[in-house]
């Protein structure tokens, strides 16, 4: 991997006071918040770019909420949050904005992506565990209820699987089923 990394820089935020490191990895540009003073074994939440919920608030989803969550959860911890800039799985923000539209004609989110030739998830995380080993970390809670995230993070030891379950609403419901019957997600 040819990977650039910033600096180390501080961060006020609503949610508390954090160190960010930028890791530049091709054309894609992650984000690390962190407390300066880490657990031992920290509270890591790997959070995938959702701009419509992070950025916007989208009902569609609990991406927004999830991180407004962990970064409230890391900030009480000593944690970390991993944002990764993987958009709508992976697929870009142009794409989700069609898989939407798609939805919006009664597709649920994996068929969507399926109908304009994506697999259910184009998601990697090989960098999560090349963020962890830059930062000296080898043991972690993870923040998650995606199974994928669990199998697919490498050499580092997962000693708890702390869930991270939000409301849904009428908006979100078909989307969190599907997440939980066809995603396996552990909700």
């Amino acid at each position: 991997m040819n990977i650039e990394i910033s600096q180390i820089a501080n961060l006020p935020s609503k949610f508390g006071h954090f160190k960010v490191k930028a890791f530049k990895e091709g054309a894609k540009e992650h984000l690390v918040i962190y407390k300066d003073n880490l657990d031992e074994v920290p509270i890591v939440r790997v959070h995938s770019e959702c701009l419509t919920g992070d950025a916007i608030g989208s009902l569609k989803c609990d991406c927004g909420e999830q991180l407004e969550y962990a970064l409230n959860l890391a900030n009480k911890t000593n944690g970390m949050v991993i944002y990764l800039r993987q958009e709508g799985r992976n697929i870009g923000l142009l794409n989700k904005i069609n898989a939407y539209a798609l939805q919006d004609d009664g597709l649920n989110t994996v068929e969507a992506n399926h109908q304009l030739g994506f697999r259910t998830d184009e998601r990697t995380y090989e960098m999560v565990t090349y963020i962890l080993h830059h930062f000296g970390i080898k043991k972690i809670k993870l923040l998650t209820n995606n199974p994928d995230k669990i199998s697919s993070i490498s050499d580092i030891e997962i000693v708890q699987r702390v869930p991270i379950i939000m409301k849904s609403n009428t908006h979100n419901e078909d989307y969190l089923n599907i997440k939980k019957d066809e995603l396996g997600h552990l909700l």
